[in-house]
């Protein structure tokens, strides 16, 4: 088996959106739902995140389902151009674990341009937060445009940043169409359930 037999889903947004927050929220959900889940987490130089993730899941996952690619480069490379590395570990992933159900890849921090390789991504989320402005939806960059569903994150900070969810989400709405958008917040968990119902109507029962 390889890793074109397992599900990928990409999650990109720039940094400090909360994509690594999102993840920490999402595998215990997955978990408990029966699925078997593997984490890769991308970063130019570092394991941070990777080994955040290992501490997180250590009492949910095997060890070896965690993984930290290095890119070296800009975080999009490897998820973009080339995800030759990030494709070898999902590779070593389903050889070690065949019923894998599902891959999630996160992308070290990026701009709004970033957007994931389809041999990489099944699905593609893109995290943005409402601490990085509430024109953010209007700046239309591909990875607020052409993610399978955009998550705008941090909500609870909204009256903290003068930004306005009503208006957010009405350019969203102009900007998206009618693709999909979810509004979370993942200290409290809210918006949570309807990014896994997005996950698992959309890919894993695809």
């Amino acid at each position: 088996m390889g890793y074109r037999d397992v599900a990928k889903v990409g999650l990109g947004g720039p940094v400090g959106s909360g994509k690594t927050a999102m993840v920490q929220r999402i595998v215990p959900e997955l978990v408990d739902r029966g699925y078997e889940v593997g984490v890769i987490a991308n970063d130019i130089m570092t394991q941070e995140d990777a080994d955040v993730f290992r501490e997180s899941f250590a009492d949910l996952l095997p060890a070896d389902l965690v993984e930290g690619v290095e890119t070296g480069a800009c975080p999009h490379t490897g998820i973009r151009e080339d995800p030759s590395m990030n494709l070898a570990a999902i590779d070593e992933f389903t050889e070690r674990h065949p019923d894998l159900d599902v891959v999630l890849v996160e992308s070290g921090g990026d701009n709004l341009a970033a957007t994931f390789n389809p041999e990489l991504a099944d699905y593609f989320l893109f995290v943005i937060s409402v601490a990085e402005g509430e024109d953010i939806p209007r700046k239309r960059g591909p990875g607020v445009t052409q993610a399978d569903l955009l998550v705008i994150n941090k909500i609870d900070l909204a009256p903290h940043v003068d930004a306005d969810l009503q208006v957010i989400e009405d350019d969203t709405n102009e900007v998206r169409g009618d693709d999909p958008f979810v509004f979370t917040d993942c200290k409290d968990g809210e918006g949570i359930d309807a990014v896994l119902e997005h996950i698992e109507r959309e890919v894993l029962f695809a």
